[in-house]
């Protein structure tokens, strides 16, 4: 991946961003599924990315949260070396905050390529931060290099987490989340994938953890916090996978080996 890429996908960000916040206040409003919320700015976002990125890339494969476009092509799961790249986008990450006219909701953009995700773009239109990185050059929030944080010791750790909609109270997730709290300095739900993955990049979170989020949610946040020194694996210290992202990441492997250790308990 290359500049020009890089290039392209701010572009795209930067149009879903504007369909974005030209709805905020005229949003319209659906459930895909109990609690799971679609507005017309999803749509109007996506559609938006997809037309820059195809103008630049047209023959590159492009798998998106709307409109029935989640499943990679074989060859791109397969990682397939003829495979084209993927361009894999969430074009409104935050859809209940945004709903709800919070701030911590974002636009994201990732390109994977032989076997990896290889470019992330995260955009936060309130606060007009954008989070970049391509394979092997560091990651930035706007021009400023961004670094994981030190801390080693789960006892003085901020920790994020997410949970699905309509999580229960017998889920393993509840579980999971009262035994991190019982742990950590102080534990937040803020309601971004995307942005919680860009705050343990810049040190702004210790670790973070989700297990039922879908591959766009977490794509190029995984670029940035890799790129940025983060350790970031399976939830129970397994290989990440691109694809089935139930992930924890940390600022230092010392801190991701205790949350592993929390997390994975039956």
């Amino acid at each position: 991946m290359d500049q020009e890429h890089l290039r392209v996908a701010i572009e795209a960000a930067r149009a879903g961003a504007d369909e974005l916040m030209a709805r905020w206040d005229h949003r319209v409003v659906q459930e895909k599924a109990p609690k799971d919320l679609v507005t017309d700015a999803d749509l109007a976002s996506q559609a938006a990315i997809r037309r820059v990125l195809e103008s630049s890339y047209p023959n590159y494969a492009f798998v998106g949260e709307e409109e029935g476009e989640n499943d990679p092509p074989p060859a791109v799961l397969a990682g397939d070396d003829d495979a084209p790249p993927c361009w894999v986008v969430d074009p409104l990450d935050g859809t209940v905050n945004y709903v709800h006219r919070l701030q911590s909701f974002a636009v994201s953009i990732a390109l994977y390529a032989r076997g990896k995700m290889r470019l992330g773009v995260i955009y936060d239109p309130t606060r007009d931060e954008w989070f970049t990185a391509v394979d092997g050059m560091g990651a930035k929030c706007n021009d400023r290099v961004i670094k994981a944080s030190d801390c080693t010791d789960l006892d003085q750790g901020l920790i994020a987490c997410s949970f699905r909609a309509g999580v229960t109270a017998d889920s393993p997730e509840v579980g999971r989340f009262v035994r991190i709290l019982e742990r950590c300095r102080s534990l937040r739900r803020l309601g971004s994938c995307a942005l919680n993955m860009c705050y343990v990049a810049d040190g702004r979170l210790d670790a973070y953890w989700a297990t039922n989020v879908a591959p766009w949610d977490s794509a190029a946040g995984t670029v940035i916090v890799r790129e940025a020194g983060a350790t970031l694996t399976g939830y129970n210290g397994e290989v990440f996978d691109d694809w089935k992202p139930k992930f924890c990441v940390s600022g230092t492997p010392e801190l991701q080996e205790a949350m592993v250790e929390q997390l994975g308990q039956s």
